[in-house]
């Protein structure tokens, strides 16, 4: 398997060769669940493509909790199946495929009950680490424990005494999710897979009732590919019926939208050695260890208005720090709050209206000859949607196609990793970084920190830290538009790092530096320079007017108030 680069060059071959040809499999779609269906399809040995109108992970898969967890409520919801499924592909993402980017959280849970509530929630967590270990994948997390209150405040001082009689402390696992599908595209492509951002589907190509493939256009660049494949999957999450109503034909489901907002707060507005999570009147609250912040969420509200920029309202941020200030000793106040961002699950329409209790279980459909369709599901089990999405195009095909594999095939960054980790101090000493970068990247990079190294060595300017965003180096915005697939300045500062939250300024004080060294590697012009600082900054003042905005249909009308960045 060779390292690949998504680099300008290699965007532009990639959609020269899948118009040359045709292909077994065209995945439409680069969120979690798309990158993952391209993985599967190439270490099948398929001819594989993928298409993403946007950036990777630009819609629902860089707007998560960032959790891959089992899902501790669907237990009391006895789907025991969707739980257990979960819990395997966490510690198949821990243990074998990503450990460089999954990684263990701890979260306490407040008891407000005597005796009957520690008995009803003790026996659920319990269950939820014995399931855990029988799916053979549970090994490395500690088992769940009881805590006195006095235990508990110690664990988490800033909980106020009141709120709680004693606590329950569990683990899941977290990861950066647009740094993971960034990843994933990264590996699929090591395997063969064809793949392009900015490039969108327009049309598709048929031969009587048969699909035979896409037009695809290309965003940046202008231009429309014919793209011809034996199978198209489509992988396009909220937009899924936006993208079947291309060809004509009435879905056999529908995918309802459902918002969820988050808040980043800096870590010592709330004293914790731990993650907490709480009880709402409709769902569940997380407040999770994210660095030297906190993200708190979420919310779970139907949203059927703007799906690329969904806003968050006034009303939905009083919603979270509302519900947090419940069980704080100090509470958190609008000026607390460094980052907010939004995003929308992609749930399977049911018969409720309530989107929270719509179906998290994915399906898979194969509408009309030549299409397959992959919708539903959660972050955590993609790699399953992947593998049924794969099986159901493999029905479509004429010849005899391997069984997925990529329950075995780590992803780029893996490989290495442990050995890297246990030389940290070494390779400190050696590059003259401290040790807290060198654990940095090699908690974003894993293996491929290396490379990130070369540059440094290369130009030591690169060592420095982002003006204004000292968590990251200069060298991974180069690394980002060379290596990552990044086109504008919006993907490094939003998805390739996490800038645009992780700061009051939310980015736009480094906007200039990380726009000039883009342009090094994707020959932008003074004027292009200035165009995309301008487009950030405008972008961020419409979601700051939308956060101001008391309900959703003006929030979304002041979030729409930034276009779209224009073409290079």
């Amino acid at each position: 398997m060779r390292t690949a680069r998504l680099g300008p060059r290699e965007r532009a071959e990639s959609l020269a060769a899948m118009a040359e040809r045709e292909l077994d499999v065209l995945v439409v779609g680069g969120g979690v669940v798309g990158a993952g269906t391209a993985l599967d399809a190439a270490t099948r040995g398929l001819a594989t493509g993928l298409v993403e109108a946007r950036d990777w992970a630009s819609g629902t898969s860089s707007r998560s909790s960032k959790l891959i967890h089992g899902g501790l409520r669907y237990l009391e919801m006895l789907d025991f199946a969707l739980v257990r499924e979960a819990l395997k592909e966490r510690g198949l993402l821990l243990q074998r495929l990503a450990p460089h980017l999954v990684k263990p959280v701890p979260f306490l849970y407040p008891l407000q009950h005597r005796a009957w509530e520690r008995l009803y929630a003790g026996s659920g967590v319990a269950l939820y680490d014995a399931m855990s270990l029988s799916s053979g994948h549970g090994r490395g997390l500690p088992v769940h424990r009881h805590l006195s209150r006095r235990r508990a405040l110690l664990v988490a001082p800033a909980l106020r005494r009141g709120a709680l009689v004693g606590a329950l402390q569990y683990y899941d696992a977290q990861m950066d999710d647009a740094r993971y599908v960034a990843t994933l595209v990264r590996t699929a492509a090591g395997y063969g897979a064809q793949v392009a951002s900015r490039a969108r589907v327009v049309g598709f190509l048929r031969e009587g009732e048969r699909v035979v493939g896409a037009r695809v256009q290309d965003v940046d660049a202008g231009g429309t590919y014919e793209v011809r494949a034996r199978q198209v999957v489509n992988a396009t999450g909220v937009w899924t019926d936006d993208t079947q109503a291309l060809i004509a034909e009435r879905g056999q489901f529908h995918v309802r939208a459902s918002k969820g907002i988050h808040l980043v707060v800096p870590k010592d507005r709330i004293h914790s050695t731990t993650g907490l999570i709480l009880r709402t009147e409709k769902s569940v609250l997380f407040v999770i260890p994210w660095g030297r912040h906190w993200i708190i969420g979420t919310t779970d509200t139907d949203w059927d208005l703007d799906k690329a920029h969904p806003a968050a309202s006034s009303a939905d941020i009083d919603y979270l720090l509302d519900h947090v200030n419940s069980v704080l000793a100090v509470p958190l106040t609008r000026d607390d709050v460094q980052g907010v961002y939004a995003g929308l699950r992609p749930l399977l329409a049911g018969e409720s209206d309530a989107t929270s209790k719509l179906s998290r279980e994915h399906t898979v459909a194969h509408p009309v000859p030549g299409l397959v369709v992959v919708a539903g599901g959660k972050y955590t089990t993609y790699r399953v949607m992947a593998k049924d999405a794969v099986d159901e195009a493999v029905h479509g095909l004429d010849t005899r196609v391997a069984p997925c594999v990529t329950e075995d095939v780590p992803l780029l960054g893996a490989e290495g990793y442990r050995a890297l980790w246990n030389a940290r101090a070494r390779i400190a000493a050696r590059t003259g970084l401290h040790v807290a970068r060198v654990e940095h990247l090699l908690n974003r990079y894993g293996s491929l920190t290396e490379e990130l190294l070369d540059l440094v060595t290369e130009d030591p300017g690169l060592g420095e830290p982002v003006t204004g965003a000292d968590d990251y180096l200069r060298a991974e915005v180069l690394y980002a538009a060379s290596h990552e697939g990044a086109r504008h300045l919006d993907d490094v500062l939003t998805r390739r790092t996490r800038i645009s939250i992780e700061t009051f300024d939310r980015g736009t004080r480094c906007a200039r530096e990380c726009a000039e060294l883009m342009a090094r590697v994707l020959d932008w012009s003074e004027d292009q320079i200035a165009r995309e600082v301008e487009h950030y900054e405008k972008r961020v003042e419409a979601e700051r007017e939308s956060q101001r905005q008391p309900d959703d249909q003006t929030a979304d009308a002041a979030r729409l108030g930034a276009p779209d960045i224009v073409p290079l």
